[in-house]
C-alpha cells in the first residue's frame, strides 16, 4: 500500500516534472571536453545536442557510478554472508549425522560448557 502511495504522489509528479523539463530544454548546446579550446570554436555552428540529453546522461552516469560504489562497499558483507551460510550448512550436516547415529546421546548441562581456569 505504501508503494502505491509513493508511486502516485511522488513518482508520477516527478516523472511529469522530468517530461516538462525535457520539453522546455530542447535547445541545442555544444559539448566540449577540452577546457583549452578557443571560444570561437565553441560558438561556431556544428553538431549540437539537446540540453536535456546532456543532463540525463550525467544523471545516468551518476546513478551507475553510485551503484558500482555501493556494490564494492557491500563486498565485505557479502563475503561474511557466504562464510556464515557455509558454516550453517556444515553445522546442519553435522547435526543430521549426530541425529542418525545409533549411539545414545547424553544431554549436555551448563557445567559442560563452563570454562575452567
Amino acid at each position: 500500500m505504501i508503494r502505491r502511495i509513493v508511486g502516485w504522489f511522488v513518482l508520477v509528479p516527478l516523472c511529469a516534472a522530468v517530461i516538462i523539463f525535457a520539453l522546455a530544454n530542447r535547445q541545442l548546446v555544444v559539448v566540449n571536453f577540452n577546457p583549452f579550446a578557443p571560444v570561437e570554436a565553441l560558438t561556431s555552428p556544428g553538431v549540437g545536442v539537446p540540453l536535456f540529453l546532456i543532463l540525463f546522461a550525467v544523471l545516468l552516469f551518476g546513478v551507475l557510478l553510485g551503484g558500482i560504489a555501493t556494490w564494492f562497499a557491500q563486498a565485505p558483507h557479502r563475503r561474511d554472508e557466504r562464510h556464515f551460510k557455509r558454516e550453517t550448512e556444515r553445522l546442519h550436516r553435522e547435526l543430521e549425522v549426530a541425529r542418525r547415529s545409533p549411539e545414545p546421546h547424553t544431554a549436555l548441562g551448563a557445567e559442560d560448557f563452563a570454562h575452567t581456569s
